[in-house]
């Protein structure tokens, strides 16, 4: 955020807290995906080695619920775990040919959803959420702070990718923290009825439960600076 070097000063030096956005496995790895399990390995091996060994606790999410593993169990039909179980092996086959260590954590979303519902709980109490028509979104104009990560505009975020327009929005910029199942689609039930969370959710509940609420480095994609990491900034 900051754009400058920093010198790294760990809350803890006793317990240096790392989290990076893993793989979506729904297919094989491409070279981009390897580019952050190579990347982080390496700053894990160089925490280790000025922290000591045991310091470090690096986490490492597996995004195992997500509408590509739907459409790729439907269109196989089998269920999503067969898919997810599948390449999730294939990623880490293949991030262990390149000399990766696996993470000492490797939270599946999964296996989370309910603190993913407590948080989006605690947004739509303290205003930052709302429900509309079986989603619940997180309502972009309550954080003025919204957008300072990518440093993009109003204008610019709203037209940049993967922001989608929908009638039940009460603004454009409104993402999506839950959404509807269908019968036959995987889901949980919450306070808003059966369904699934959205994608950025899920990072900010799993790093809040494993590492705590302030943790020292965030790592991932810069493609997915915006908007997955801006959401989950306002989220956090």
């Amino acid at each position: 955020m900051a754009r400058e070097k920093r010198v790294f000063e760990p809350v803890d030096s006793r317990r240096v807290t790392m989290y990076v956005c893993g793989p979506t496995v729904y297919n094989r790895a491409h070279i981009g995906n390897a580019r952050p399990a190579v990347v982080f390995d390496v700053l894990a091996r160089l925490l280790r080695h000025i922290y000591g060994e045991e310091s470090l606790v690096y986490a490492r999410n597996v995004t195992d619920v997500d509408d590509k593993i739907i459409e790729a169990a439907r269109a196989e039909g089998v269920d999503p775990s067969v898919i997810t179980d599948r390449y999730e092996r294939h990623y880490l086959d293949d991030m262990g040919a390149l000399g990766v260590r696996p993470p000492d954590i490797a939270p599946h979303a999964t296996q989370n959803v309910a603190e993913m519902i407590a948080m989006i709980a605690s947004l739509v109490e303290s205003g930052n959420a709302y429900e509309a028509d079986g989603h619940v979104l997180f309502h972009v104009p309550s954080d003025p702070d919204y957008g300072a990560l990518g440093r993009r505009d109003r204008e610019a975020m709203i037209a940049g990718a993967r922001v989608e327009v929908a009638s039940y929005k009460k603004d454009p910029a409104d993402f999506v923290l839950w959404k509807p199942s269908e019968p036959h689609v995987i889901g949980w039930d919450s306070p808003w009825g059966r369904g699934r969370p959205g994608w950025h959710i899920e990072c900010s509940a799993m790093s809040k439960a494993l590492l705590g609420e302030t943790f020292d480095i965030h790592g991932g994609g810069l493609d997915l600076v915006f908007p997955h990491h801006e959401n989950e900034l306002a989220q956090s």
